[in-house]
């Protein structure tokens, strides 16, 4: 009575590995843009790392893309709750939400520190730049903002650029004149993930927003080499002349 249920088990560990096996490298997800997979990207080039990119194209005109409902009907989704982006492993196992996707990463790659306290440093630094991008959005300046009149938007952006981006940036500057360790590093004295979300949050912006954010950011100049040495990394810089153009 015992043997079907280990029968079963065996089809099913088969099968997995089978499964798992078949991925050669990682595969990144995420539609044919920048957007919420970038940053991701740009940690794999950092690390001289190969993957598949996997891209979901978009009509420039509808914003619509079968490949990415062909994925969502197949259950490929699933982990990020039928959004993009997901990163699946060498081993099978598909992980959701940009942020959890960064950090594995980023651990993966040793770009976490040595220790815990180490890692929650790093992380609060990134999540420093991570409320400035969700201040951004919730100013509601964007294209995407439909609730208020061009006028108003405008009057929004200026305010951010001016005003509130600045403020916010030196507050940061602030913070990791406690934390660098040499000039160009947000932690310590080597790259880490904090190093490249400052250069997401200041050299990664739409194309339209990149003068008012270097002027936003003019006084801060730990920001701004910790963003130029990131730039810098031959790997990173190689992935920045060669990456897809894309719609924003």
């Amino acid at each position: 009575m015992k043997i079907l249920p280990i029968l079963l088990f065996a089809v099913s560990t088969r099968a997995t590995y089978a499964l798992a096996s078949s991925v050669t490298r990682p595969q990144l997800k995420y539609f044919d843009i920048q957007g919420a997979a970038e940053t991701c990207r740009v940690i794999f080039a950092l690390a001289k790392q190969e993957y598949d990119d996997v891209r979901y194209k978009i009509d420039p005109k509808t914003f619509a893309s079968p490949a990415f409902l062909a994925a969502k009907e197949n259950g490929e989704l699933k982990m990020n709750l039928n959004r993009a982006p997901v990163l699946v492993t060498l081993d099978g196992q598909t992980i959701g939400q940009s942020k959890a996707i960064e950090r594995y990463l980023a651990k993966k790659f040793n770009l976490m520190g040595n220790t815990l306290e180490e890692e929650a440093m790093i992380d609060c630094i990134a999540e420093h730049c991570r409320d400035v991008k969700d201040a951004a959005r919730a100013k509601g300046f964007s294209r995407f903002t439909k609730n208020k009149t061009d006028e108003e938007k405008a009057e929004a952006r200026k305010e951010w650029f001016e005003r509130d981006m600045p403020e916010m940036l030196l507050k940061i500057e602030d913070a990791i004149k406690e934390t660098s360790g040499g000039s160009g590093f947000a932690f310590g004295s080597s790259t880490t993930y904090a190093d490249v979300a400052i250069w997401s949050l200041l050299r990664d912006c739409p194309t339209g927003d990149l003068d008012d954010t270097q002027k936003a950011s003019e006084k801060c100049v730990l920001l701004n080499a910790v963003a130029e040495q990131l730039a810098s990394n031959p790997g990173v810089a190689k992935w920045l002349s060669e990456r897809p153009e894309s719609m924003f």
